[in-house]
């Protein structure tokens, strides 16, 4: 049975919140084999942001399941693309109409 969830992030993905943050999106990947993390209330974002993120990634493809990004803020697509990492994390990064131009 495959269960859903969707994780919102609100607090920043730094390194001020990582310790609190990699708990949180560990333990939601522990209860949920299809997780969709919601990062467009996510205000700042740092390298140590990026690595929980990817530590997610690859931990859901270890055990099997599935890990989603589907919404990023500004800064968490700035710094995903500045880092090119877009392939790495393998979500399409959904450019709203009033930043394409």
């Amino acid at each position: 049975m495959t269960l859903r969830q969707t994780l919102s992030l609100v607090n920043d993905l730094t390194i001020v919140h990582a310790q609190e943050q990699k708990t949180t999106l560990l333990d939601a990947l522990n209860t949920a084999t299809d997780l969709e993390l919601d990062l467009s209330q996510v205000n700042a974002v740092d390298t140590a942001g990026l690595q929980l993120l990817i530590l997610l990634k690859k931990e859901a493809l270890r055990v099997g399941k599935r890990v989603a990004i589907v919404a990023h803020s500004q800064p968490v697509s700035s710094l995903i693309d500045f880092c090119n990492l877009a392939a790495e994390l393998g979500d399409p990064l959904v450019i709203p109409a009033d930043e394409a131009r």
